[in-house]
C-alpha cells in the first residue's frame, strides 16, 4: 500500500464508523451488569439468587463473545474485515430488542448467549480496519478515537440505568445498532487486505496456523493476559461492589454512580494514555504506567469497602488506570500480521473479556474458603500480577509497519 491510500487524519469514515461501532458494542455489553438487579427482580428473583443467577448469565454472555470471537476472527480474515461487522451488528441488534420482552431466565440467557456472539466481531474488525488505512505515525490517534467513544457508549449505559426502564434499554440499544448498520455499509475493504488475500501461499484465519509457532503463542497469550485486569476490575469488581457494600453495612452505594464515574475514568484514561503513547513514541512504558496506577487505585477500593469508609473517587481513578485499553488494542493488531490481524484481535479482546467467565469461578471458590471481599482481593492479585509480567515479556511496537504477513 502506498503512504497517499492511507489516511493521517482520524476523522475518516472508517474511524469514525468503528468508534460508533465500539460506542453501540459498549453500551449495549454493559446493559445486563447495569439491570442485572432490576431485571431478575422483575423476573421474580430474590436475595442470593440474584448474586448467583446474575453471575451465571453474565458468565454465558461473556462465554459467547468468546465463541463470537473465534467465529468473526476467522471469517475476518478469510472474508474481508467489513464483511464481518454486517452479521455481528445484526445479531446483537435483534438479540438485545429480543431482550426487551424476556419473561424468564432460560430465554434470558440463550439471548445474552447470542449477544455476545454478535458483540465479539465489532471492536477487533473495527481495531484492525482502522489500523490498516491509516499512517504508521497516525494510526495510534485513529485507534484513541475509537477506544474513547467505546468507552462513552459505557458511559452512557451507566447514565440509562438511572434514566430508563431495563426492557426500554435494551429495545433502544438493538435499534441503535440498526441504524448503525446503515453506516456501515458505506465501509471499505483495506488495500493491505485486498493485497494479502491475493496471496494463495499464506494461510489466513486459521488458528492452526497461529499456534504453529511457539514464539507467536506467547506472543498471543501474552496478549491476553494484559488485558485480563480491565475485564476483572469492571465485569467482576465494579458489578459486585453492592454485594461488596452491604457486607460492609454501606447503604448509600449504588451500582450505577460507580459504574458511570468508572467508564468516565477509562474515557479520560483512553485518550490519556493513547496520546502520551503517541508523545512518548512508546506503547509498552505507557501500558506500565496505568497499570500501576490501576493498581494502586484497586488497593484504594479494597482498603474503602474494608474500612466502611469508600467513596466513588476511587472508582474514577481506577477507570482512569484501565484507560490504557486504547493503546491495548492499538498494541494487539501491530504485533500480528495481515492474514491473523482480525483472527488475533477479535479473540484476544473477547477472550479478555470472556476471562470473566473463568474469574467468577475461581472467586466463588475462594469465597469458600474466605471472605467476599478477600475472594476478590486475591484474584485481582493474580490476575495483576501476571498482566504486568506479559507486558514487560511483549515486544514494543510503535511505528511499526503493519503491511506484513505472518
Amino acid at each position: 500500500m502506498t503512504k497517499h491510500e492511507l489516511k493521517s487524519s482520524p476523522f475518516n469514515l472508517a474511524v469514525i464508523a468503528a468508534g460508533l461501532g465500539f460506542f453501540v458494542d459498549a453500551f449495549d455489553l454493559f446493559l445486563f451488569s447495569i439491570y442485572r438487579i432490576p431485571s431478575l427482580t422483575e423476573l421474580g428473583l430474590t436475595g442470593n439468587e440474584l448474586k448467583v443467577e446474575g453471575e451465571k448469565l453474565l458468565s454465558i454472555q461473556m462465554a459467547g463473545m468468546m465463541v463470537g470471537g473465534i467465529l468473526t476472527g476467522i471469517i475476518g480474515d478469510k472474508r474481508g474485515r467489513v464483511a464481518v461487522l454486517f452479521g455481528s451488528i445484526l445479531l446483537y441488534s435483534v438479540a438485545n430488542m429480543a431482550n426487551a420482552y424476556v419473561e424468564d431466565t432460560t430465554s434470558y440467557a440463550v439471548i445474552r448467549f447470542l449477544a455476545g456472539v454478535g458483540l465479539a466481531g465489532e471492536l477487533g474488525a473495527g481495531i484492525t480496519l482502522v489500523s490498516e488505512s491509516m499512517t504508521i505515525e497516525r494510526r495510534g490517534y485513529g485507534t484513541i478515537l475509537v477506544a474513547t467513544m467505546g468507552a462513552m457508549g459505557a458511559v452512557c449505559a451507566g447514565l440509562a440505568g438511572d434514566l430508563l426502564y431495563w426492557r426500554d434499554a435494551f429495545l433502544y440499544a438493538g435499534i441503535a445498532g440498526m441504524l448503525l448498520l446503515v453506516l456501515r455499509i458505506r465501509s471499505l475493504e483495506t488495500s493491505m487486505y485486498r493485497k494479502s488475500i491475493q496471496m494463495e501461499s499464506v494461510s489466513h484465519g486459521s488458528f492452526t496456523y497461529l499456534f504453529s509457532d511457539q514464539k507467536r503463542i506467547l506472543r498471543y497469550l501474552g496478549c491476553i493476559l494484559m488485558g485480563v485486569p480491565i475485564w476483572y476490575t469492571v465485569g467482576v469488581l465494579i458489578t459486585l461492589t453492592p454485594e461488596l457494600a452491604k457486607s460492609g453495612n454501606i447503604d448509600y452505594w449504588k451500582l450505577t454512580t460507580a459504574f458511570t464515574l468508572f467508564q468516565l475514568g477509562i474515557t479520560s484514561g483512553d485518550l490519556t494514555s493513547g496520546v502520551i503513547s503517541q508523545l512518548a513514541k512508546t506503547r509498552k512504558k505507557t501500558m506500565l504506567s496505568f497499570m500501576s496506577l490501576a493498581i494502586l487505585s484497586t488497593a484504594w477500593v479494597f482498603y474503602g469497602f474494608h474500612t466502611g469508609s469508600t467513596s466513588y473517587l476511587p472508582c474514577f481513578m481506577m477507570g482512569l488506570g484501565c484507560g490504557y485499553l486504547s493503546v491495548f488494542v492499538t498494541t494487539i493488531a501491530e504485533h500480528f500480521g495481515t492474514n491473523l490481524r482480525v483472527l488475533v484481535t477479535s479473540t484476544v479482546t473477547n477472550f479478555m473479556r470472556g476471562s470473566v467467565t473463568l474469574l467468577i469461578p475461581l472467586h466463588l471458590w475462594l469465597e469458600n474458603y474466605m471472605s467476599l471481599w478477600w475472594s476478590l482481593v486475591v484474584t485481582g492479585i493474580l490476575v495483576w500480577v501476571v498482566a504486568i509480567i506479559s507486558t514487560i515479556a511483549l515486544r514494543e511496537t510503535y511505528g511499526r509497519d503493519l503491511d506484513f504477513v505472518e
